[in-house]
């Protein structure tokens, strides 16, 4: 037992080193496990710690992965520990030569982290490219070393994201082929064909009900926080005979989440809003005593029955005329925070589905600070990936004003929903 409790809890530690939530509870559980099963049969241990440690596809993907590479023999470890450590020493030889490689007039290029390992990870055709870019610029490098040690910068800062797009890329390809629904959870929202729209919905589906149960578990956790109900104790103690052991209580009415949700439909926003949508209706915790308005270059609100289905949304929102116009976030948000009867208020959160991209960004950022007074909670669900929010100007300056959480997929998205829970 102590052999088992031991590489159990190496084994725990990996999967926590992962991001899975690994205890002493689930550890111990899978010692005992282990005791009552056939070690020889690889499949059956696998199934066994899998169905303790991970619940959710992620965690499974995760758990899968870590398997593999624990529970092997001491031949298996100690030629994936020697290949792992050629791999470290390779990789950090190329990070030394790419300090050396990035830079201009002797100084270091002043990049990113992300970009600088992208660098590193690139092909070696890809890095003679660049190596042969700086080379053809050093002759006007020493006659203006300022104007083109910036320009050099930024045509690298473009190679660089334009390689980390590409690798992203590759690396969903790669996970489609083993697991198309996992691949669709992580691909950005803006890529999806209409063959993925069925997957997508029921997908969304699947993950409404994981996070409906998950508060669900939360709330009967939490024991009881009213008061005595005094009455039906005595009501209680008279049937066993006027003993008083069982108490009870009144219990707080649980109170939904009341969203006021403002959704740009304006042109590539519309597939980006429709998931949305769809996410916040199937989620039966946060979806009741809530309004919906869609805006362009008008606002207008919505009933329930539109957002029924994709197709019906789809049709409303082309036959009310909002659909491929420009964007004016903050005429949106002003109609909104003048309505009467108000739909904002200290119990509300303002949902706010958009690019950021409108005209008079000005108008729209004094718009938000309005709607953030009026409102409880205001939460900004954004499309864009994060990778590009350091070069978009409007969306620097709404992240400084209100709360943006990046939802490009329908993973960012699942992980804004829970905060809406909390």
């Amino acid at each position: 037992m102590s052999v088992y409790l031991e590489k159990l809890a190496e084994f725990s530690a990996m999967l926590r080193s992962q991001g899975l939530a690994v205890g002493t509870q689930e550890t111990a559980d899978a010692c005992e496990i282990l005791t009552v099963i056939d070690l020889s049969d690889r499949e059956t241990v696998r199934l066994a710690l899998q169905a303790v440690y991970a619940k959710s596809r992620e965690e499974q993907a995760v758990f899968q992965h870590c398997f593999d590479g624990f529970f092997v023999s001491a031949e298996q470890r100690d030629a994936l520990r020697r290949k792992q450590e050629a791999e470290a020493r390779e990789m950090a030889q190329r990070r030394r030569e790419a300090e050396q490689e990035m830079q201009v007039n002797g100084q270091p290029m002043d990049l990113r982290e992300d970009l600088q390992e992208v660098y590193v990870q690139m092909g070696e055709d890809k890095r003679d490219q660049l190596r042969q870019m700086l080379e053809k610029m050093k002759g006007n490098l020493q006659r203006s070393p300022k104007l083109y040690s910036n320009f050099i910068r930024s045509v690298f800062m473009r190679f660089l994201l334009e390689q980390q797009m590409a690798m992203e890329d590759d690396a969903a390809v790669g996970s489609e082929e083993l697991d198309p629904d996992m691949a669709l959870l992580y691909r950005d929202i803006s890529q999806f064909k209409d063959a993925d729209i069925p997957r997508a919905a029921a997908l969304i589906a699947a993950i409404s009900r994981q996070l409906d149960a998950e508060l669900s578990r939360k709330r009967q956790g939490q024991g009881h926080s009213g008061k005595l109900d005094f009455r039906r104790t005595i009501r209680r103690g008279l049937e066993t005979g006027g003993s008083f052991y069982r108490l009870s209580y009144r219990k707080k009415r649980q109170k939904k989440r009341r969203l006021v949700l403002l959704c740009d439909v304006s042109g590539s926003m519309l597939q980006f809003s429709e998931f949305v949508l769809r996410f916040i209706k199937s989620m039966t915790e946060v979806s009741e005593s809530s309004q919906t308005f869609l805006f362009s270059e008008e606002v207008r609100e919505v009933d329930a029955f539109a957002l029924q289905n994709m197709d019906a949304f789809r049709d409303h929102v082309r036959s009310s005329g909002l659909f491929g116009r420009g964007t004016d976030l903050g005429g949106a948000l002003e109609e909104l925070c003048q309505r009467r009867p108000a739909p904002l208020g200290p119990s509300s959160t303002l949902l706010i589905l958009s690019d950021t991209k409108t005209i008079d960004l000005p108008r729209a950022a004094q718009a938000v600070v309005e709607a953030r007074r009026q409102a409880g909670r205001v939460l900004w669900l954004n499309p864009i990936p994060q990778r590009k929010w350091p070069y978009m100007a409007s969306i620097q300056t709404m992240a400084s004003l209100c709360q943006m959480a990046p939802c490009s997929t329908l993973e960012e998205l699942t992980r804004s929903c829970r905060k809406l829970m909390k």
